[in-house]
């Protein structure tokens, strides 16, 4: 299970079940649920947060190269972190190790991510 907070939970209903296509389990007064690929996804109602600086959550995908594209398609801008990391023309970046991770922003500002392994 996973969590990820909104203030604003229409707003993340429509972000997370079509621009991610994650499928809608319910949505109640506590949180809108989704079916991530196995791991249920608890978008908590919020009325106040900070997003972190950091990445909350992330997925695993066999060819981020598509995977952006299709983000891209949907209206995801991909984060850009300037000289600090190189990334390529799609906002993906080659780790040290031989992964590739490429970083956007839900709604509410929380960072999450696409990883190639």
């Amino acid at each position: 299970m996973a969590f990820v907070a909104t203030r604003d939970s229409e707003r993340a209903k429509a972000f997370y079940r079509d621009t991610l296509g994650l499928r809608l389990v319910s949505d109640d007064s506590f949180a809108v649920v989704f079916d991530a690929n196995g791991t249920m996804l608890r978008v908590t109602k919020v009325k106040e947060f900070e997003p972190m600086k950091f990445t909350v959550l992330g997925w695993e995908v066999p060819d981020i190269v598509a995977a952006v594209k299709e983000l891209v398609k949907a209206g995801v801008r991909f984060e850009r972190y300037g000289s600090f990391m190189k990334q390529d023309k799609l906002g993906i970046w080659d780790a040290p190790g031989g992964g590739r991770i490429a970083w956007f922003k839900d709604p509410d500002g929380n960072t999450l991510s696409l990883a190639q392994i």
